[in-house]
């Protein structure tokens, strides 16, 4: 089992920015974040594979950048223009078996970390 560990959420103000982090063990995957608001499901927000090719949720496009050290194994969310609706648990989250696909279900994805939470005040 891979284990994932999520840092940097915080509250921060409408129109700021945030960059959250994620160490993984194991070996480099395509990983992802997901973010669950409180009283939704959880939803995708971002995938990157190994070789750094992503996909973004149209929600987010344009505001937040995904990214990816594989020598260290770390998957960063650079947030930016932060609204409200963002306002979130993150997890990221690790496909064991694919390296270069873009996953965008839970279901693709085996191991998650326990969440940091992001929350956006106005």
């Amino acid at each position: 089992q891979v284990q994932l560990q999520e840092s940097g959420g915080e509250t921060v103000q409408v129109g700021g920015s945030l960059r959250l982090s994620c160490a993984a063990s194991g070996s480099p995957s395509s990983m992802a974040w997901f973010q669950e608001a409180p009283g939704k499901q959880r939803e995708w927000v971002a995938t990157i594979t190994v070789a750094g090719i992503t996909a973004y949720a149209s929600s987010v496009e344009g505001r937040f950048t995904v990214s990816r050290d594989n020598a260290k194994n770390t998957l960063d969310l650079e947030m930016s223009n932060l609204r409200a609706t963002d306002t979130a648990k993150y997890y990221c989250a690790y496909d064991r078996q694919r390296r270069w696909f873009l996953g965008r279900t839970e279901a693709e994805f085996a191991d998650w970390g326990q969440g940091t939470q992001v929350t956006v005040s106005s």
